[in-house]
């Protein structure tokens, strides 16, 4: 820290020098401390998704995993079908694309 930061309380209006939170009513008045609050906030919501995510698979993924042969081919082909529409859709954007610039 460089000089004095003298930050007023917004909940109870005490002047607060080089303090993260008030001396008085305890509320957390450093910005800097509020933005790494909310970006670890962000953080540990991407990470609870991303496990919701490994944790619940979708409909072809489950099929592909399934123990009975004839599921396991069911969910093959239903995401072999997804990657053909897939790739289709990109070519035609890319085709749309191309033909747009000139």
């Amino acid at each position: 820290m460089s000089g004095k930061r003298i930050i007023k309380c917004p909940n109870c209006g005490t002047f607060n020098t080089n303090k993260e939170y008030c001396t008085n009513c305890n509320t957390l008045i450093s910005h800097q401390k509020k933005q790494e609050i909310k970006a670890e906030a962000g953080k540990q919501k991407r990470v609870e998704k991303a496990i919701y995510e490994k944790e619940n698979p979708n409909l072809a993924e489950r099929l592909k995993a399934h123990p009975n042969i004839i599921y396991k081919i069911a969910g093959w082909i239903m995401y072999s079908a997804i990657m053909v529409v897939s790739a289709i859709g990109a070519g035609l954007a890319w085709f749309i694309a191309m033909v747009a610039a000139g």
